[in-house]
């Protein structure tokens, strides 16, 4: 079985790096691109692919929430798990295709996978 493509989504540097080196020490995942804004993301997944985007909430430009209601639009769009150092609560993601909301500060290899597994059970 191919390894996931994972794309990241973060405007912090330190924060693509941190999650890269948890994505990258994941067996079954691997890293094809890390971006710092919405609008990065959504020309990455088209010419990318990815499989699994992690998409910080809060970007500048086009937010996170926004550029994952137009990626989930696409035909076989790749799944998107949104990550913040906010409570979910603290956000109207309702209706805007993330799989799953994660919280930055529980981020692991083992978030990673169960996000991976309960792919087609969208949340939002």
């Amino acid at each position: 079985m191919a390894d996931v493509r994972v794309l990241i989504v973060d405007d912090q540097e330190p924060f693509r790096r941190a999650i890269a080196a948890v994505v990258s020490e994941t067996d079954g995942f691997v890293v094809v691109a890390s971006t710092s804004s919405g609008e990065e993301a959504l020309l990455a997944v088209t010419s990318l692919r990815p499989g699994l985007v992690l998409m910080d909430v809060n970007l500048p430009g086009i937010n996170g929430i926004e550029a994952t209601r137009r990626i989930t639009r696409d035909a076989d769009p790749p799944i998107v798990v949104l990550l913040s150092t906010y409570d979910q609560d603290d956000f109207d993601i309702s209706g805007c295709g993330a799989a799953s909301y994660l919280a930055k500060a529980a981020f692991g290899p083992d978030l990673l996978t169960a996000a991976w597994a309960r792919r087609r059970r969208p949340e939002f």
